[in-house]
């Protein structure tokens, strides 16, 4: 599934061609994604200039003097720019022509999401989520102050959205490792400038991931048909077994919150 790196690697791909651009037409093929696409949508959009692209957790957001078109990539989901002569593939199901380019949204699973709000950020997809890891609301004084009293594992704790939002499977095992916490620790038993560490290293890690196009998983793309990258450099992630790159001893794999954590006993207390 596309992550917080991910869909800001599209949205910086895309965010040039559509800025200040007024869509000359809408064209919806397959109405049925996760949520049936507004039917009143194309008319949103059609005939006033797009004022910026945004983004808000792993959600798009298309803004304009109307409103905002919300999208999400769900689980398999991409935005391409094509060149206008090139054959609409199968699963395209949105599409808005451009000046040299159409913007297309193909999605052979169909759990991704082209929704409409007058007021996204009040939208119920939107509303509680928690800070952006990016943003400067975002430190580990945050962290430390929303987990006291909690025993659910640092690592689930990290995933929540209401919490943070963006920090996935890979990016939270990867960030714990480089802070050197044990992903099972209890949320509520890990102490302040433990949590600045982490807030750090969640930081990097994401900020890592973008500037490398985002992770190479399945079938992820770039809105130009480009894998992303950071898979190469991941640190714990994937490499169960294999040596630690700090003490070399051989990563351990637990299943927390349903998810597979790879960490090393030795560097992660």
């Amino acid at each position: 599934m596309p992550e917080l790196p991910e869909v800001e690697t599209t949205r910086r791909g895309v965010a040039p061609w559509l800025e200040g651009v007024t869509p000359p037409e809408v064209r919806i093929h397959n109405p049925s994604l996760r949520w049936p696409i507004p039917a009143d949508l194309p008319e949103q959009l059609i005939g006033t200039p797009i004022t910026a692209v945004g983004r808000r957790a792993k959600y798009l957001l298309l803004r304009n003097a109307r409103g905002a078109a919300l999208v999400h990539l769900g689980m398999s989901g991409s935005l391409r720019l094509s060149p206008p002569e090139e054959p609409r593939r199968l699963h395209d199901h949105v599409e808005i022509p451009l000046a040299e380019r159409i913007l297309r949204f193909n999605d052979p699973r169909r759990f991704g999401a082209w929704l409409w709000s007058t007021d996204p950020e009040q939208h119920p997809l939107l509303a509680k989520l928690g800070p952006e890891p990016l943003e400067p609301d975002f430190d580990g004084d945050h962290l430390y102050r929303l987990s006291r009293g909690r025993r659910a594992s640092v690592k689930a704790f990290i995933m929540d959205a209401a919490i943070v939002v963006g920090v996935g499977n890979i990016y939270a095992s990867e960030a714990l490792f480089m802070a050197g916490i044990h992903p099972q620790r209890p949320a509520g038993r890990v102490g302040r400038a433990r949590y600045r560490r982490l807030a750090e290293a969640i930081r990097e890690v994401l900020a890592n991931a973008i500037e490398l196009g985002g992770t190479t998983l399945r079938d992820f793309t770039d809105s130009q048909g480009n894998p992303g990258y950071f898979r190469q450099s991941l640190t714990v992630y994937g490499r169960e077994g294999e040596p630690c790159h700090h003490c070399g001893q051989p990563l351990r794999h637990r299943v927390i919150g349903q998810r597979g954590t790879v960490f090393c006993s030795r560097c992660q207390r």
